[in-house]
């Protein structure tokens, strides 16, 4: 399925549009479309993020067994996946109950209607109307759920009480008992965990010291003073924002400071009848206040406390200073992209200019490289860490990466950010549903849209100037994701005008971008700068506008005014509909490049190629969707591999040996006389074609089996098949699969070297020896293509035969063929008995010259051998044998045949490997 869509026709009120890659379908008279529709949209979404993305799914167990799911299931976690947006809990949470009940609200002097969300670690609150009043309760900050007495005007109280002394009254709440006991049973199991974890750290030895800044020192030898103070500061945890200590120089400080004033007393105010901490009832209230900018002073702790970074961290006391322990001093591919982009992110501040600030950056992004290998380390993060550690302390910024990159961000920050493009997806929908005068006089949106991309994957940091971005971060971290779209929506909407008459996408480019540069906060409205040379209106660009300049509170209060009503309901519902396109679209893509490889080497037409490919990546998908969970794992495993540099190249599909013999079975033109021997050859097949020694088979090798077979001349097709009867193909015991590896180098192989570090020299001396290895294998590859095949002997000479005869049962021309073959193999016998005898004779001679000087004489040339020409030249006297192999075969036939069958072959194996476990 590419597409998924709700249509209205003139014979039908409302349809579903299904579309795939060969014709789209449309199905109506639902009975509940809208029920159906969303039905279809995670069905359809949970097949391709488990065959094209599994690991998006990793921990949705239930959801890795398709004979399981239900209808039930799917309503449960399209819950589960809506309260983890909504409240922007960790992916593991799994969601225990969901009761309708009242909240009383202090600042409302009331009780508010709503629905009480429990999981693993949580208990949530939303009002009915989403997002006029939320509340966020970590079970490790609750001391106790208890029950009250029931009253006619408080029906079925619960009372959750909290460490900072305060309790939340909920009522009305259904089958009241067992929920409070399910709640106190996950209560006691957090309040378990904490005491152990905190036990074990005890037993440690504390690596803290009570100064602001504690300190781990590695192995520094006999370093002198300057490299001892470097080595220092790179493992030094700052306990301090890095805002304290470097601040950029800004017109108009005094206006600042008042204004950073009043914000600080509203805050405090607002602290006072809402409550501090995680657990403060969040309203439209504080979304005014965030709006106009967080105070420099409170701006670490309210990103912590809206993001509930702080839970993670009061849970995992000691665990980042660890992680610098192990991290630090360790290489890998993302620590020198850390490295290469430390000093580009954020070049412009103080703090980045300081060796202090770069240490701190290294720390961060280094220690989570280190906990999460997955993401290891994907650009932008560098820029969002800067800003974060900026405001809140270091380790406060490593949660706070933590809370970004695998709670509200989710996917964001993998391989192939599927994350962002799928919201960059969404994004263009938005913009036709609430922008249609744009959409209308912009026919393509995809330009738009592409700007969007960095929006999203820096939430405006690399394109609005500091001050008005660190006020969109803000946003970010109390409405989640739906601010970025808001936000989107209000530049679009201020500029729809301009954009509608830009003539081509730079035009529409430059009105964005000189938009977003003039977009200013509070803090630097009072001295406006100058726009940009390059945005400054001339005569020669006389059709470019004048840049306006905008404040970002007002830009960020028009986005909530107009665009409010976005739901995060509903850019849930519309992420899963879109990124059944984008991975589609991702899966095209690799189809290309594969292709693009593959075609130069191959005489097999393009439609016959493309369907190849087809069927060789539904042979991985069988086996993830039926196979069982170690099966599926293996061949995700095996569709991903490193690359020379070490990086996550593109997604390649690759076969393993069952995998391989099922295809190898719907489509080889060599019938075999038995099953038995069949499966042998398909075994040799596989061992030949593994080039890499890894068990598995690649696309462009397994196409080049196939063109041998259907495409290529007469005597490329007997060198497949003599080279199909030697070594490392033919093995002394072919039962037995990891005898048929053979020990060859391999230049796809990393390296490893362990060099002295006290050594210098020896670096050159290690590149020379790269070098001079590289090309000593360039050396062996081309001796390896002009050099003739081996030689066969007697035993591989027989199962050439063997394999000749099983070729010719069921064929027209069968007994000409025996005939042609016996006489084949007598020819051939004849001329490896006389080369063997004179083989012997002159192993006789030099054999008694070597008894003479008292050696023993050599045993391998007595050996009966015969060459892949001489089999090729007798071959040729047959004629009937000629037609045989020189016979066109029908590709395009044989592929059709093979699609039928593929689906009907595998699945009913995989189900009776399934039923005998």
């Amino acid at each position: 399925m590419t597409r998924l869509e709700r249509v209205s026709t003139g014979l039908m009120t409302e349809a579903i549009r299904v579309g795939t890659r060969q014709r789209q379908r449309e199905f109506s008279m639902f009975l509940n479309l809208d029920e159906a529709f969303g039905v279809i949209g995670q069905l359809a979404d949970i097949a391709l993020r488990r065959l094209l993305d599994s690991e998006g799914l990793e921990l949705d167990r239930v959801l890795q067994q398709p004979t399981r799911i239900t209808k039930r299931i799917l309503e449960e976690q399209a819950i589960r996946e809506y309260v983890l947006a909504l409240f922007r809990l960790p992916r593991a949470e799994k969601l225990h109950e969901v009761a309708s009940c009242s909240v009383w609200t202090p600042h409302a002097r009331c009780h508010t209607a709503g629905t009480l969300y429990a999981t693993d670690s949580y208990l949530c609150f939303s009002s009915r109307e989403e997002g006029s009043c939320v509340l966020i309760i970590p079970l490790s900050e609750v001391l106790s759920i208890e029950k009250a007495e029931s009253t006619t005007l408080l029906p079925n109280p619960i009372i959750v009480s909290v460490r900072t002394k305060k309790a939340f009254q909920l009522i009305e709440l259904q089958d009241r008992n067992e929920l409070v006991e399910s709640l106190n049973s996950r209560l006691r199991s957090v309040h378990w965990k904490q005491s152990m974890f905190r036990s074990r750290k005890g037993s440690k030895r504390s690596v803290s010291s009570p100064t602001p800044y504690y300190t781990f020192y590695y192995d520094t030898g006999y370093s002198d003073e300057e490299e001892l103070e470097e080595q220092v500061l790179r493992n030094t945890v700052n306990s301090e924002a890095l805002m304290t200590a470097f601040h950029q120089n800004q017109p108009g400080n005094n206006g600042n400071k008042s204004m950073e004033q009043v914000k600080e007393r509203l805050w405090e105010d607002h602290f006072l009848e809402f409550g501090r901490g995680v657990h403060m009832f969040r309203t439209e209230k504080i979304q005014r206040l965030v709006a106009m900018g967080i105070p420099e002073s409170l701006r670490g702790e309210l990103w912590m406390t809206l993001s509930d970074a702080s839970s993670e961290l009061e849970s995992h006391q000691g665990y980042y200073t660890n992680l610098v322990q192990k991290s630090m001093g360790q290489s890998s591919l993302a620590t020198e992209e850390i490295e290469r982009d430390l000093h580009r992110s954020l070049p412009d501040h103080p703090a980045f200019q300081n060796p202090t600030g770069i240490a701190a950056l290294r720390r961060v992004l280094t220690a989570y490289a280190h906990r999460n290998p997955k993401i290891g380390y994907c650009q932008s993060m560098n820029i969002l860490a800067s800003v974060l550690l900026l405001y809140a302390k270091e380790e406060e910024a490593f949660w706070l990466l933590v809370a970004v990159c695998e709670r509200m961000l989710p996917d964001y920050f993998n391989r192939r950010v599927i994350g962002a493009q799928v919201d960059q997806s969404v994004f263009e929908e938005l913009i036709r549903e609430r922008l249609p005068e744009l959409a209308e006089q912009v026919p393509d949106l995809s330009a738009l849209s592409s700007v969007s991309l960095s929006w999203f994957l820096t939430l405006f940091l690399s394109v609005l100037p500091f001050q008005s971005a660190v006020c969109v971060v803000d946003c970010f971290f109390f409405h989640g994701i739906k601010a970025i779209f808001q936000l989107g929506l209000a530049a679009l909407d201020a500029n729809a005008a301009q954009l509608s008459a830009s003539t081509d996408d730079g035009q529409a480019l430059m009105i964005l971008t000189g938009f977003l540069d003039e977009v200013g906060s509070e803090e630097s409205s009072c001295v406006p700068s100058s726009p940009p040379a390059a945005l400054e209106p001339s005569s020669s660009e006389a059709d470019v506008p004048t840049v306006r300049h905008t404040n970002i509170t007002d830009l960020i209060n028009e986005s909530y005014t107009k665009f409010g009503d976005l739901t995060v309901r509903q850019i849930e519902r519309l992420r899963c509909r879109h990124r059944i396109r984008v991975l589609q679209a991702h899966e095209d893509t690799t189809k290309e490049n594969s292709l693009r490889v593959v075609t130069p080497d191959v005489s097999i037409s393009p439609e016959n190629l493309s369907d190849v490919y087809d069927l060789f990546k539904t042979e991985h998908f069988i086996s993830l969707y039926w196979g069982d969970s170690s099966s599926a794992a293996a061949a995700e495993a095996a569709a991903w591999h490193y690359g020379d540099s070490g990086c996550y190249m593109e997604r390649q599909y690759r076969l393993d040996r069952p995998q391989f013999k099922s295809l190898y079975g719907l489509l080889t033109t060599w019938p075999g006389g038995s099953n038995q021997h069949a499966d042998t050859l398909a075994n040799r097949t596989f061992t030949l074609l593994d080039q890499d020694r890894n068990s598995l088979v690649t696309f462009k090798e397994f196409a080049g089996w196939l063109d041998t077979l259907y495409c290529e001349e007469l005597n490329e097709k007997i060198r497949l098949l003599y080279r199909l009867h030697i070594p490392p193909a033919l093995t002394e015991s072919e039962d037995d699969p990891s005898l048929m590896k053979s020990p060859l180098l391999s230049s796809n192989r990393p390296l490893y070297v362990n060099l002295p570090s006290d050594v210098q020299d020896e670096e050159k001396d290690y590149q020379e020896q790269l070098k001079q290895m590289l090309q000593d294998l360039a050396k062996e590859k081309e001796k390896d293509v002009e050099k003739p095949l081996p030689l066969m002997n007697q035993r591989e000479f027989i199962q050439f035969c063997k394999t000749l005869y099983s070729m010719f049962h069921g064929d027209p021309e069968e007994n000409d063929l025996f005939q042609a073959i016996a006489t084949v193999t007598s020819l051939v016998l004849q001329i490896g008995e006389a080369g063997h005898h004179v083989h012997s004779s002159g192993s006789e001679v030099a054999g008694g010259q070597e008894e003479a000087k008292g050696a023993a004489p050599a045993q391998e040339d007595d050996k009966w051998t015969v060459s892949y020409a001489q089999i090729l030249a007798s071959l040729l006297t047959e004629q009937a044998l000629v037609n045989f192999f020189e016979k066109p075969m029908d590709l395009s036939a044989k592929i059709a045949e093979a699609k039928e069958k593929q689906y009907h072959q595998r699945a009913g194996l995989l189900t009776l490997q399934q039923r005998t476990r």
